[in-house]
């Protein structure tokens, strides 16, 4: 696993092989990212990472400049990895994940509040008591997972994109969502799919 780009460019973590997270490959995760710097400012962003698997979009985004990000990870072995992995990016008195008010351009985050915030918990029950708005959204559920066509509907009834956020869901090939009214586009790589929402503007 890698991170492409940014503060972190390079660094490379290794998965351990008992895992059962599928990771958004490094070739689609490139890509998917160079898509969005069409639709999104990430410096200064908050953004929300769910059913974040590895970690490796909640690092991808820090290092490219995310003020705040939420990380949603249900599995105890997972989340552990993406706390080592934000603890080896910050080494002891390097305040490199803390937000602070250069990297705070939009929204007003606590001075002294993580940079990542990584929780260890269901993601429909974080979603359902979530009152924070994001500029950026990022869900990749297992693919098997029965809710998985629901879940662009749930963001958008529960109003968690801000008003030009983006929303990207990467999903299997068995599901399209070109009819839902918020979709945007869709972006294939290889067996990755990726269809990017955004909400409806009045007027």
């Amino acid at each position: 696993m890698r991170i492409i780009t940014g503060k972190y460019k390079g660094r490379h973590f290794d998965i351990p092989r008992t895992f059962k997270a599928r990771p958004t490959t490094d070739f689609a995760k490139e890509n998917i990212f160079n898509v969005l710097t069409g639709y999104i400012d990430f410096d200064g962003a908050t953004a929300l990472d769910l059913f974040s698997g590895t970690g490796s979009i909640s690092l991808e985004l820090a290092s490219r400049g995310c003020a705040h990000v939420v990380s949603i990870e249900a599995d105890r072995d997972h989340h552990r990895f993406i706390l080592q992995c934000l603890q080896k990016l910050q080494p002891l008195g390097d305040g490199s994940l803390l937000a602070d008010s250069k990297s705070a351009q939009t929204g007003q985050p606590e001075k002294n509040r993580p940079q990542v915030a990584a929780i260890r918990g269901d993601v429909f029950r974080y979603l359902k008591n979530c009152k924070q708005q994001f500029d950026f959204i990022f869900a990749d559920p297992p693919y098997a997972l029965k809710e998985l066509p629901t879940i662009p509907s749930l963001i958008f009834e529960k109003n968690l994109l801000k008003e030009d956020g983006v929303f990207v869901f990467e999903h299997g090939k068995d599901h399209s969502f070109t009819d839902h009214p918020n979709f945007v586009e869709h972006r294939q790589y290889g067996s990755v799919n990726f269809s990017i929402f955004q909400p409806l503007h009045q007027g």
